[in-house]
């Protein structure tokens, strides 16, 4: 690694230590503007869509980084740190009956009334159409990516993982939506 590189890990290591809050909730924005970004080319926008992207990694600054944050610290209080096999086990499925099913409701909601600005009856129909196979989808992917997390992820860097697999799971998502368009045409 170049002494610049190291430089800023360090930098960072550093920011995530003094101010975890606000480089989590930096870290989430950064990753997924990134992502929306890719998603855009990916789709075929010839013109990045620069409110889109701004709302996106609003939505990654002011929620998902955030959230992130105090639900790992509130996973370590209510599981006092442990993380043995069965205490993980437990994080996950609370993880998975809990904040997921919010968090996908929520970005959807988000998705439709504020980044697409369409009208709460559309948003609405939209949900109460996909919501059940988004979840059931994330069911099948997100416990891996729960276990690895508190399993082998320290406090401090399991928001930066989810949100970095986070923003994976986004491009991968865009991919499957456009090829099932592509089959229809």
């Amino acid at each position: 690694m170049s002494d610049s590189i190291k430089a800023a890990w360090r930098n960072y290591l550093l920011q995530l230590q003094l101010h975890p809050l606000r480089t989590k909730a930096i870290t989430a924005g950064v990753l997924v503007g990134c992502s929306d970004v890719i998603a855009q080319k990916i789709s075929g926008i010839k013109r990045l869509q620069l409110r889109r992207l701004i709302l996106m990694m609003l939505y990654g600054f002011a929620y998902s980084g955030p959230f992130g944050h105090f639900l790992h610290k509130l996973m370590d209080i209510i599981f006092r740190g442990k993380k043995d096999n069965t205490t993980v086990a437990k994080k996950v499925v609370l993880e998975q009956l809990t904040s997921s099913p919010w968090n996908n409701m929520f970005f959807m909601m988000y998705y439709g009334l504020v980044v697409e600005g369409r009208g709460w009856g559309l948003v609405r129909n939209k949900v109460r159409k996909d919501y059940p196979s988004v979840q059931l989808t994330a069911w099948k992917f997100w416990p891996i990516v729960g276990w690895v997390n508190y399993q082998y992820m320290p406090l401090q860097f399991r928001v930066v993982f989810h949100s970095f697999v986070a923003s994976c799971w986004a491009i991968f998502l865009n991919l499957k939506a456009r090829s099932v368009v592509i089959k229809k045409a």
